[in-house]
């Protein structure tokens, strides 16, 4: 499948700015995988407080851009009938945060879903930045309307 835009991606979930934590997708294989990429920036509004003088983006954050990989994967598995829907958390495993992402950092966030099963979709997460591991996760989210 091709690269999916910023635009793609707006279609696909209903996040936006300042919440919208993925700037493209990747490698997209329906039903199995994708790859979502964050530019971190130093203009991102949570450096103003994470921490000052030494900024960090949040693990929390890291997460959600891995559930928003997900939403699309799942999109783009299920097709356009599924655009704009929410996806909820319902669980988040065995988090784990190697080390930190900073200004500058290209993250690539690997998302392969394990299962679903009706509107539950399981998924294995691991975010790297220069080909090294910086976080890990398996979540569950449940996809509903609005």
């Amino acid at each position: 499948m091709p690269l999916i835009e910023i635009e793609g991606i707006m279609k696909a979930i209903p996040h936006r700015y300042p919440f919208l934590l993925i700037d493209r997708v990747v490698n997209v294989t329906r039903d199995h995988s994708a790859t979502g990429i964050k530019n971190v920036s130093v203009n991102e509004n949570f450096f103003q407080g994470h921490f000052p003088g030494r900024p960090v983006m949040p693990g929390v954050l890291i997460v959600e851009a891995m559930a928003q990989t997900a939403g699309v994967l799942v999109v783009k598995t299920l097709g356009k009938e599924c655009e704009g829907k929410l996806v909820y958390f319902m669980t988040i495993d065995n988090a784990k945060f190697r080390r930190p992402v900073v200004p500058g950092d290209q993250l690539y966030i690997h998302v392969t879903k394990e299962r679903n099963r009706a509107n539950v979709w399981k998924f294995r997460s691991l975010a790297k930045v220069n080909d090294v591991i910086v976080a890990e996760a398996f979540f569950s989210a449940m996809i509903l309307d609005h």
